[in-house]
């Protein structure tokens, strides 16, 4: 029997790990060498904050020590995303080579290039309050809620803590910063949940400029 953990699913940080590959079309492809594109932007992601993959490292092997098809976990490995493994490959031999990946990261999160990010999974780790923002209020369905965008906007606001707001406003100010091209930016609201066209006669940059403006002062 493994230690007690603390509580919360067992394996929540393994879960995201996993959640990684979803985008990218839901096999391990990783080698000993090099990290496939969903591992990948997991390891950008973790860079920014290596505590995630201590805790990913540590939580693999749990799952390792307690054994993948062990009837102790079973209920929380159903809850995981389900990866395929190569063809002659273990479930586990994956996770293992995973688990190196993260540990030459801890030893040097510097060694991870940095890019923008490559999946809808890694926008969403990496804005997270616009995230929510533009997908729970600005979402196609608005109009099932909302007269307008605006008021949207207007509910976001005020149901937001202001230290909610002032972070997806640092948020828009990254992601303007990060994407130069009005496609990257209509790619990267997408995957963040914007699922509305700016007001006619405002580009999609203006827009978010006047939303940032706007959640600001409130």
């Amino acid at each position: 029997m493994s230690q007690a953990l603390p509580p919360g699913p067992r394996f929540h940080e393994l879960s995201d790990l996993l959640e990684a590959y979803t985008d990218t079309g839901y096999t391990f492809s990783d080698t000993a060498e090099t990290p496939g594109p969903g591992l990948a932007s997991y390891l950008r992601i973790a860079a920014r904050n290596p505590a995630r993959a201590t805790t990913a490292i540590a939580q693999i092997d749990d799952l390792l020590s307690v054994g993948l098809f062990s009837g102790e976990i079973a209920d929380d490995v159903e809850d995981l995303p389900h990866i395929r493994p190569p063809m002659g490959t273990s479930v586990e031999d994956c996770l293992r080579i995973a688990r190196e990946h993260l540990r030459r990261l801890l030893q040097d999160p510097s060694q991870i290039p940095q890019t923008n990010p490559q999946t809808v999974w890694e926008w969403n780790e990496r804005l997270p309050e616009l995230s929510q923002f533009l997908g729970g209020y600005l979402h196609q369905n608005y109009s099932d809620f909302h007269a307008t965008p605006d008021d949207a906007i207007d509910e976001y606001v005020a149901e937001s803590a202001p230290e909610h707001r002032a972070q997806a406003a640092q948020e828009i100010t990254e992601l303007l910063t990060m994407v130069s091209s009005d496609q990257e930016l209509d790619t990267a609201t997408t995957a963040l949940g914007l699922d509305l066209l700016p007001p006619q006669g405002t580009s999609l940059r203006r827009w978010l400029e006047l939303i940032r403006r706007r959640i600001t002062v409130a």
